[in-house]
């Protein structure tokens, strides 16, 4: 998109519920601009199964149990009885890689799968993994050529590692058609789950992280001290400090401004400091905002970076956070903190939209609203090498979602392959992903027939509650200067040495957020030599579409 057509439309500044009622114009206007196209309009027609799946259990019905899970899988099992014949894989065992975060991933998937299996024959064996644990038991299993899995939940940032390797089977045309692949929001759709024109992934999730806020904080006479949430880091960095020493309207205990995670994750915490670096780094109309597109220099020392990991440094220094926040991943930033009450702010997922209404766990389900990612009132020019005093967004694709994927380990045997791909199309099916995306289970919106509000709204979501929640998603999704990340290889062992060395600079090892910095530049600098600049470069420029 051109800078003149972005800045256009930051002037504009058209509140959501204005875009969400302009779908038709705004759909015409991002499909021109080569971003995600507009979703279906509410004439889409009412399934009966989708409408019987999402009373199971039904929103502030309690927290759906296996029961629950098992239930939605045996209704949904009709496009796999179409292409399976009833007994079709006995004596047929596959293993599934996946994670069991919060009790939800795997322990979800076994519900789901357990009529499958009982129909079909097959029979899965289980590795579950936690999220910390992820990026290092898949590497290992690459580096050393142990793969034991035959199907895997994994993310698109890791192609590069294992499609790139060649170590996926390649999607059957007859699984696309079963899933209704052609349904997924434009940003999921190819080369997202492709490597040199073949296809290798099973969408079942659509990540972005976006604005979770307490309504209750803000607006006339609230604690903040703001007649509304903050729209830039800046405004969100004051009103924690604001916050210091005021009492919780709902809990009645300290009240605590943005929840920043300050332990790794394995990775995966590395997104939560990206959340904050992308309005200053990610320049209208520049792709390249983690490595220089020339070289495969990185970017992550540059003033825009280093002024998101000093943001955390001075509120570190505020002591503003909540106790030992030191050791808080962003598990426990979103379960253990924001829907238990504790904290006003937190970049996510889209599990906390869902699970602050459905999950048992959640204490802020009437008082919590969403927006997409805070923005800045300035902005860093990479190529000028100047600051620029203009207001930018940036929403963080982060991890482009999980998917299921089969690997080279079926290949040889059909009819173990037949039987791994129709577990994971199962998984991916268009009715079971419209429950997984209303309900607690790792997953977000992330088809354009999940956008369709009345369906949500015969749930038992209330009509202004989820127009607020699906809508930040589809302003994430359809962001002019949305930042999608590269799927190259070793995009996690970046991601990890970063984590490390940022602890290292939030527990005071570094004198500085430069110093910081500098000391993620040179580790990522010594893992592209390893892997090898020439090949990382060329692949980087690919994923930027240069």
């Amino acid at each position: 998109m051109k800078v003149e057509i972005y800045d256009a439309i930051m002037r504009r500044q058209a509140s959501r519920r204005d875009i969400l009622r302009g779908t038709a114009s705004a759909a015409a206007l991002l499909g021109a601009s080569g971003v995600v196209g507009g979703f279906p309009g509410k004439a889409f027609a009412q399934d009966d199964l989708r409408a019987q799946i999402l009373k199971i259990p039904g929103v502030g019905k309690g927290s759906p149990t296996d029961a629950d899970w098992q239930k939605v899988g045996e209704l949904c099992l009709g496009p796999t009885k179409a292409n399976v014949a009833e007994g079709e894989f006995e004596g047929v065992e596959l293993t599934f890689m996946g994670l069991n975060n919060q009790n939800q991933h795997n322990f979800l998937f076994r519900g789901f799968l357990k009529s499958w299996e009982a129909y079909t024959g097959a029979r899965i064996n289980w590795i579950d993994l936690a999220q910390a644990d992820y990026n290092a038991r898949l590497q290992q299993s690459i580096a050393t050529g142990t793969v034991d899995f035959d199907i895997i939940e994994m993310g698109a940032p890791f192609e590069g590692d294992t499609a790139g390797r060649g170590l996926l089977d390649e999607m059957p045309a007859w699984v696309a058609e079963q899933i209704e692949a052609d349904d997924l929001v434009g940003y999921l759709q190819p080369p997202v789950g492709t490597w040199d024109g073949k296809t290798y992934r099973i969408t079942i999730d659509g990540d972005c992280h976006t604005f979770a806020y307490r309504k209750d904080y803000f607006g006339e006479g609230s604690i903040s001290g703001m007649n509304e949430a903050p729209k830039t880091w800046q405004e969100v960095n004051a009103a924690t400090i604001a916050l210091k020493g005021k009492t919780d309207p709902l809990t009645g205990l300290p009240a605590y401004g943005y929840l920043d995670p300050l332990k790794g994750w394995g990775g995966f915490g590395f997104y939560f400091i990206e959340n904050r670096a992308l309005a200053y780094a990610k320049y209208p109309g520049d792709p390249a905002w983690l490595f220089d597109p020339e070289d495969m220099k990185p970017l992550v020392n540059n003033p825009a970076w280093v002024q998101a990991i000093q943001d955390v440094m001075d509120l570190i220094a505020a002591d503003v956070y909540p106790a030992d926040q030191i050791n808080a991943d962003p598990g426990t930033t979103a379960f253990s903190q924001f829907l238990a009450g504790t904290g006003s702010m937190l970049m996510w997922w889209g599990d906390v939209g869902s699970n602050a209404r459905t999950s048992d766990t959640s204490v802020v389900g009437d008082v919590v609203g969403f927006g997409i990612n805070p923005g800045s009132d300035r902005v860093y020019n990479r190529k000028t090498g100047e600051w620029e005093d203009k207001y930018n967004e940036a929403p963080n694709m982060a991890y482009i979602g999980w998917g299921i994927y089969v690997t080279k380990q079926v290949s040889g045997d059909e009819k173990k392959r037949k039987a791994a791909w129709s577990a994971a199309a199962h998984l991916g099916g268009k009715d079971l992903s419209l429950w997984t995306a209303a309900y607690p289970s790792g997953f977000q919106p992330y088809r354009q027939s999940h956008f369709q509000f009345d369906e949500w709204e015969a749930a038992g979501y209330d009509r202004a509650y989820i127009e607020d929640y699906i809508g930040s998603n589809a302003d994430s999704y359809n962001h002019p200067n949305a930042a999608i990340e590269p799927r190259i290889p070793g995009i996690f062992q970046y991601y990890s040495v970063a984590e490390d060395e940022l602890a290292k600079g939030f527990a005071g090892q570094y004198k500085s957020a430069q110093e910081t910095a500098d000391a993620i530049a040179a580790a990522w600098e010594k893992i592209t030599d390893q892997i090898g600049r020439e090949n990382q470069l060329k692949l980087y420029r690919a994923s930027l579409g240069l």
